[in-house]
């Protein structure tokens, strides 16, 4: 057998019977640091870096044009957030909104993700993945001029309802939240579905049958057998399509008419409209600390349906 892995190597005394085996090859003990030394030189200068500096500039006072770091520091951006309702009231407003796009996505997704999962011919099973997958592969103002369309006031929705009479005044569907949450929900529900799927995938059928055999219903045995175990996929979905609804500024803005003022709106205006980037650092500075705030929430209910174990 070739030895470019193994090398045998005979011990001193001579007793070639008994080979030591060492392992051999470009990759072990420190080597194997290296693979991770690129991405992590791409995550410090990428991340850390513009992240440390959007924290440091959000404790400078606001100048117009600005955007050098100072020494000087100041709360005076974050009590300005905290103390005027049309801030605060934003970051209530982007949660919230966030979290009704989770719990939709989480609604709709998990159904289709349970049938793709559960559909053992290839070719179907292929044809669903498309599906999920078909939506992604368009640009995303491209699909929200598409939902636009659909849900106008001159759209496809209402002008079909008028022409036969069932409303005499079109809809608002669009230009407020019931618009921003249809467009993140078209936007996230892929990465919903895309995140339960292999979860459930791993949960054995046997496991189910048990359950079936001992006198549970089907939906008995779905509730208690397998909603419970793909908890871990259902947190980590609901987590990302959060952290996604939470982060986006084309969808309200396109969707909302920017009448919706969520967060990601206030940083666009302050920093690109009024040039106060400390400000708006500020507001993106509370931004990512409702985001960690999410990540807390998911790790200690993820080790709750572990059992403690992380």
């Amino acid at each position: 057998m070739a030895s470019t892995a193994l090398t045998a190597v005979s011990r001193k005394d001579g007793d070639a019977s008994a080979p030591r085996i060492r392992k051999g090859g470009f990759i072990h003990g420190h080597g194997l640091w290296l693979l991770i030394l690129p991405a992590l030189l791409f995550f410090i200068v990428f991340f850390v870096v513009p992240t440390a500096s959007l924290f440091g500039l959000a404790f400078n006072k606001s100048v117009a044009g600005v955007i050098t770091l100072s020494s000087d520091i100041t709360f005076d951006n974050f009590v300005r957030i905290f103390t005027r309702p049309i801030y605060y009231e934003s970051i209530l407003r982007s949660a919230g909104i966030s979290a009704v796009v989770a719990l939709v996505c989480l609604v709709f997704g998990y159904p289709l993700a349970y049938v793709i999962a559960k559909t053992v011919n290839p070719g179907r099973n292929t044809m669903l993945m498309i599906l999920v997958l078909s939506s992604m592969q368009l640009d995303m103002v491209i699909r929200l001029y598409g939902l636009m369309v659909l849900l106008g006031d001159n759209g496809l929705i209402n002008g079909a309802l008028l022409r036969l009479g069932i409303i005499s005044a079109p809809l608002p569907l669009m230009y407020n939240i019931f618009g921003v949450v249809v467009g993140l929900v078209q936007i996230t529900l892929p990465f919903m579905v895309l995140s339960l799927i292999g979860i459930i995938k791993s949960i054995h059928p046997s496991l189910e049958e048990a359950a079936r055999s001992l006198g549970a219903s089907r939906s008995k045995a779905f509730f208690s057998v397998v909603l419970p175990l793909s908890m871990p996929g259902i947190l980590a979905g609901t987590l990302l399509v959060f952290a996604l609804a939470i982060s986006s500024y084309v969808v309200p803005a396109l969707m909302g008419g920017w009448k919706v003022m969520v967060m990601p709106i206030h940083i666009y205006q302050q920093v690109a409209e009024t040039g106060r980037w400390q400000f708006g650092a500020a507001i993106a500075v509370v931004l990512f600390v409702t985001s960690l705030m999410a990540i807390a929430v998911y790790h200690r209910a993820a080790m709750r349906t572990t059992g403690g174990r992380s």
